[in-house]
């Protein structure tokens, strides 16, 4: 089908324009410019990449079902994008090439394995998990973007802050609001996907009977 190859092609020309633009020496001085990169990266070319992977030759979800189970692979993620956003992890990636290339590719990991989870060649057996593990990812996803958008002093130094105009915690409450919008809010469009297609496959098995 066209539209696996096309949707593969997007996830890389996503990952060419996050990894290769602007964004990686935006995140040095700014968080606003991490969170875009981080965002960019889970919610939009990894479900690009699960949806061109899924049934096919590399979709490893049926030959590894205990590591792609929707749950587990929401727990994973859960811990790997918290852990990146301790002060001296994220200050690590922040200053050094070399960790921000592993925060960056654990990312895709992690995001992969949630969408693959969710969306590869077994789905139909555990859809019901997919849903619930995408549901979950969504939760904590928004519960980082909100405690970040809500707390009342800075816990990242970015030095480019004051040349976009912007405060420390100003920067760090807008970055909180890019994850909270569109991380949170992928995630649960990805699990009311799913819902919707489980429900039509329960009206097309009524219909038949």
């Amino acid at each position: 089908m066209i539209w696996r190859p096309l949707s593969l092609m997007l996830a890389l020309v996503t990952l060419a324009v996050v990894w290769l633009g602007p964004l990686p020496a935006m995140a040095d001085q700014l968080f606003v410019g991490h969170m875009l990169m981080h965002v960019m990266v889970v919610a939009v070319a990894a479900p690009l990449m699960a949806i061109g992977l899924a049934g096919g030759r590399l979709d490893l979800s049926s030959r590894m079902p205990f590591l792609f189970s929707p749950i587990l692979a929401s727990v994973i993620e859960l811990f790997v994008v918290w852990a990146w956003h301790m002060p001296a992890l994220h200050h690590a990636a922040r200053t050094s090439t070399d960790a921000q290339m592993l925060e960056q590719g654990s990312y895709l990991f992690v995001g992969l394995l949630v969408w693959l989870a969710a969306f590869g060649g077994v789905r139909h057996r555990r859809a019901l998990a997919g849903i619930a593990g995408l549901l979950l990812t969504s939760m904590h996803m928004t519960l980082l973007g909100v405690l970040l958008a809500m707390s009342s002093r800075p816990l990242f130094e970015h030095t480019g802050s004051a040349l976009s105009g912007l405060s420390p915690l100003e920067d760090q409450q807008l970055g909180g609001v890019i994850m909270l919008v569109f991380g949170g809010t992928s995630y649960l469009i990805g699990g009311l996907c799913l819902l919707g297609g489980l429900l039509q496959d329960k009206r097309d098995v009524v219909s038949l009977s």
